[in-house]
Protein backbone atom coordinates (compact mmCIF):
# COMPACT_ATOMS: atom_id res chain seq x y z
CA UNK A 1 0.00 0.00 0.00
CA UNK A 2 1.59 3.44 -0.81
CA UNK A 3 1.92 5.61 1.94
CA UNK A 4 2.80 9.62 1.54
CA UNK A 5 5.30 10.58 4.49
CA UNK A 6 7.70 13.37 4.75
CA UNK A 7 10.76 10.94 5.19
CA UNK A 8 13.34 11.13 3.25
CA UNK A 9 14.57 7.59 3.10
CA UNK A 10 12.38 6.87 -0.13
CA UNK A 11 11.73 8.30 -3.61
CA UNK A 12 8.35 8.97 -5.21
CA UNK A 13 7.85 8.38 -9.17
CA UNK A 14 4.52 10.53 -10.23
CA UNK A 15 3.86 10.17 -13.87
CA UNK A 16 1.18 11.75 -15.48
CA UNK A 17 -0.22 9.99 -18.70
CA UNK A 18 -2.21 11.83 -21.30
CA UNK A 19 -4.37 9.81 -23.06
CA UNK A 20 -8.01 9.90 -25.28
CA UNK A 21 -10.66 8.59 -23.18
CA UNK A 22 -11.12 5.65 -24.77
CA UNK A 23 -7.50 4.18 -24.32
CA UNK A 24 -7.57 5.51 -20.82
CA UNK A 25 -8.73 2.03 -18.88
CA UNK A 26 -6.60 0.14 -21.15
CA UNK A 27 -3.77 2.17 -19.68
CA UNK A 28 -4.57 1.35 -16.67
CA UNK A 29 -5.23 -1.96 -16.87
CA UNK A 30 -1.54 -2.50 -18.74
CA UNK A 31 -0.21 -0.24 -15.78
CA UNK A 32 -1.33 -2.58 -13.41
CA UNK A 33 -0.22 -5.56 -15.03
CA UNK A 34 3.00 -4.33 -15.41
CA UNK A 35 3.29 -3.44 -11.55
CA UNK A 36 1.68 -6.83 -10.59
CA UNK A 37 3.82 -8.74 -12.70
CA UNK A 38 7.26 -7.06 -13.09
CA UNK A 39 7.31 -3.45 -11.08
CA UNK A 40 7.05 -4.94 -7.70
CA UNK A 41 9.50 -8.05 -8.35
CA UNK A 42 12.28 -5.17 -8.94
CA UNK A 43 15.06 -4.75 -5.90
CA UNK A 44 13.88 -1.36 -3.98
CA UNK A 45 9.76 -1.18 -5.48
CA UNK A 46 7.61 -0.80 -2.30
CA UNK A 47 3.92 0.18 -3.87
CA UNK A 48 2.27 1.81 -6.62
CA UNK A 49 -1.53 3.33 -7.29
CA UNK A 50 -2.64 3.94 -10.23
CA UNK A 51 -5.47 6.76 -10.58
CA UNK A 52 -7.63 7.78 -13.73
CA UNK A 53 -9.26 11.07 -13.94
CA UNK A 54 -13.45 11.46 -14.21
CA UNK A 55 -12.94 12.85 -18.05
CA UNK A 56 -11.00 9.86 -19.10
CA UNK A 57 -7.65 12.01 -19.99
CA UNK A 58 -5.23 11.22 -17.39
CA UNK A 59 -3.55 8.39 -16.39
CA UNK A 60 -1.19 8.80 -12.85
CA UNK A 61 1.28 6.63 -11.68
CA UNK A 62 2.43 7.28 -8.05
CA UNK A 63 4.97 4.63 -7.32
CA UNK A 64 7.40 4.49 -4.82
CA UNK A 65 11.14 3.05 -4.33
CA UNK A 66 14.03 3.17 -2.03
CA UNK A 67 16.22 4.76 -3.56
CA UNK A 68 16.56 6.92 -6.89
CA UNK A 69 19.12 4.70 -7.79
CA UNK A 70 16.67 1.29 -7.41
CA UNK A 71 14.11 3.30 -9.74
CA UNK A 72 16.60 4.27 -12.33
CA UNK A 73 18.12 0.44 -12.94
CA UNK A 74 14.24 -0.93 -13.79
CA UNK A 75 15.38 1.27 -16.71
CA UNK A 76 18.00 -1.21 -17.76
CA UNK A 77 15.51 -4.26 -17.58
CA UNK A 78 13.82 -5.66 -21.04
CA UNK A 79 10.69 -6.60 -19.54
CA UNK A 80 10.12 -3.05 -17.80
CA UNK A 81 11.44 -1.56 -21.17
CA UNK A 82 8.72 -3.95 -22.81
CA UNK A 83 5.52 -2.62 -20.77
CA UNK A 84 6.47 1.19 -20.75
CA UNK A 85 6.58 1.44 -24.32
CA UNK A 86 3.50 -0.18 -24.37
CA UNK A 87 2.26 2.35 -21.81
CA UNK A 88 3.39 5.04 -24.45
CA UNK A 89 2.19 3.58 -27.53
CA UNK A 90 -1.27 3.82 -25.25
CA UNK A 91 -0.90 7.37 -24.38
CA UNK A 92 -0.34 11.10 -26.05
CA UNK A 93 1.75 12.41 -23.67
CA UNK A 94 3.36 11.54 -19.87
CA UNK A 95 5.68 13.70 -17.98
CA UNK A 96 7.05 11.37 -15.34
CA UNK A 97 9.15 13.34 -12.12
CA UNK A 98 10.72 11.78 -9.15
Amino acid sequence: MTTITTEKNLVTLINVFTVSPENQQRLVDLLVEATQHTMRKQPGYLSAAIHKSVDGTRVTNYAQWRSREDFEAIGKNPEVAVHMRAAAQLATSFEPHL
